[in-house]
């Protein structure tokens, strides 16, 4: 679906669990053994795994400027429950916040969205405005405007669908 390339740093792994799900046929690739395994989520994980999808896909829409697509456990709410610990260089002394020892997902994501926003680079991650997408992409736009995942489609479909209503 998404030409575009991944999102920076921790945020690749943001981009992809939210995109473990095609809201146009509904394929979710966390059924498969495979899909689990590329972000490694076991099958007792997987309730959580999809609840955290689902309110980071909420977050995303509102980077972009709209309402969540449905109701779901607020992304603040979910990452508290994360433990991080402060991991400090040696070499240098830089310190970043990092996933515990066990490496769960929900750290992983805690991690890489404090990453991202010491980075600044929070806000550039969106969903797709288009309501039969919610792809998520990372937004390279100078100004920080874009609203699909794709122009090639879904941004296309919708200045068809605006073109049409114009003339109808």
């Amino acid at each position: 679906m998404n030409e575009r390339s991944a999102a920076p740093g921790g945020l690749a792994l943001v981009e992809s669990l939210v995109n473990t799900v095609d809201l146009a046929d509904g394929a979710d690739s966390l059924d498969t053994e495979e899909g689990r395994g590329r972000l490694g989520v076991t099958e007792g994980e997987l309730a959580g795994a999809r609840e955290l999808r689902e309110s980071l896909r909420a977050a995303l829409l509102a980077h972009a400027g709209h309402p969540p697509h449905r109701t779901v456990t607020p992304l603040g709410e979910l990452l508290a429950r994360a433990p991080l610990y402060v991991a400090v260089d040696e070499g240098d002394g830089s310190a970043a916040l990092a996933p515990a020892a066990d490496a769960a997902l929900l750290s992983r994501v805690a991690a890489a969205v404090a990453e991202a926003l010491v980075a600044g680079t929070w806000m550039r991650l969106k969903a797709c405005e288009a309501a039969s997408c919610h792809w998520a992409y990372y937004d390279r736009s100078p100004a920080g405007r874009g609203r699909w995942c794709s122009m090639r489609v879904c941004g296309a479909r919708e200045k068809m669908r605006r073109y049409r209503a114009k003339g109808a």
